[in-house]
């Protein structure tokens, strides 16, 4: 399955469906990776471990660079300022979902020479990714 067709949604507390945030460019991976937790004995003749909990690393989504009025940079944007957090939905072509809260902050990018302007949206998970899988 190609990434072409993902999306970005985003609703506040109160609303009831994701509004899609247009210009989605780059998505980042989706998982924890668990920190390895030494848990050796002075009896062990070897090393033993255990999975702790898990870190997301950083989410950082980068977008299309566009600064309309109803644009998802302005809505974005909003939200870091005033540092809310919001709920997001990311969906794959194939219907699967994935759904968290995240406090979000907005970059944007520099530029050169034949270059694009992006702008980065990184987000701070504050729940757990839930994932619905598609029927």
């Amino acid at each position: 399955m190609l990434a072409n067709g993902i999306t970005l949604g985003m609703k506040k507390k109160g609303e009831s469906t994701y509004s899609d945030l247009p210009g989605l460019k780059e998505v980042p991976e989706l998982g924890v990776d668990p920190e390895k937790v030494d848990n050796t004995t002075l009896a062990d003749k070897m090393k033993h471990s255990e999975l702790g909990i898990g870190d997301p690393g950083d989410l950082a989504y980068k977008f299309k660079w566009e600064n309309e009025e109803n644009s998802s940079y302005r809505k974005l944007r909003t939200v870091s300022d005033a540092k809310e957090t919001v709920s997001f939905e990311q969906t794959f072509p194939d219907g699967t979902k994935f759904h968290f809260d995240a406090q979000c902050s907005v970059k944007v990018g520099g530029g050169g020479v034949n270059a694009a302007i992006e702008y980065t949206l990184t987000l701070g998970l504050q729940t757990d990714i839930e994932v619905s899988d598609p029927a």
